[in-house]
């Protein structure tokens, strides 16, 4: 059942991507901000897939770069360096807010501040690790993407596996390790499944590049 989810929810996030892209320049940049939270937001979660256990985050996380690179590709390396620095502001809001959040004394009858404390208190050494990976992997795609050449789907296929490549690692080490038994393994794996989003989405980016033309609003 997860297995079908993960594809129907791969499908879903590309699909907004595009419609961001047709929407214009603010729209994409504002798709990269809110992937970035939901990134952060659903990394604690965990379920299996394919007999292994991921996070739920890895499908926002590919999504996040694929609209980068999009955004560099239709509208310049200055408009994504905007993006970063947007989705960075975005983040550091969502982190403070989310703690005072928090801080608030719930009434007797409330019944959703034990849910908010679940997911919202993460550590703050993940908080960090997230934040971190993403701003990081962010930066080095950008100069990365720029300095490739070659047909667009092939430069933003190696872009977003070596990005991801990155980012699975930056993120164990940070985030990971000394707190599991392997951190070798959640690599490969994590990894593993980003690549089968990546090739999931390969066409959609070979579809772009047929049907979207280079004058889109800004």
């Amino acid at each position: 059942m997860n297995e079908l989810l993960f594809l129907s929810h791969t499908l879903v996030a590309i699909v907004f991507v595009l419609g961001a892209l047709r929407l214009g320049k603010s729209a994409l940049i504002a798709m990269i901000a809110l992937q970035g939270v939901l990134a952060n937001l659903f990394v604690v979660k965990q379920m299996p897939l394919f007999g292994f256990a991921v996070t739920c985050s890895d499908v926002f996380a590919v999504a996040g770069i694929l609209s980068l690179n999009l955004l560099q590709e239709y509208f310049g390396k200055k408009s994504a360096q905007q993006a970063i620095k947007i989705s960075l502001i975005t983040l550091l809001f969502f982190a403070f807010m989310s703690q005072i959040h928090l801080l608030y004394t719930p009434t007797l009858l409330d019944q959703t501040h034990g849910a908010f404390v679940k997911i919202l208190s993460t550590s703050s050494r993940i908080i960090f690790a997230s934040i971190a990976t993403f701003y990081l992997v962010q930066q080095f795609d950008v100069r990365f993407f720029s300095l490739l050449r070659g047909a667009f789907p092939l430069r933003l296929t190696i872009s977003l596996v070596v990005s991801q490549l990155l980012d699975t690692v930056l993120f164990s080490f940070l985030g990971l390790f000394g707190l599991v038994e392997s951190v070798l393994d959640i690599i490969v794996v994590s990894f593993v499944i980003k690549c089968m989003i990546i090739a999931i989405s390969s066409p959609f980016v070979a579809f772009t590049k047929r049907y979207v033309k280079h004058d889109l609003p800004v």
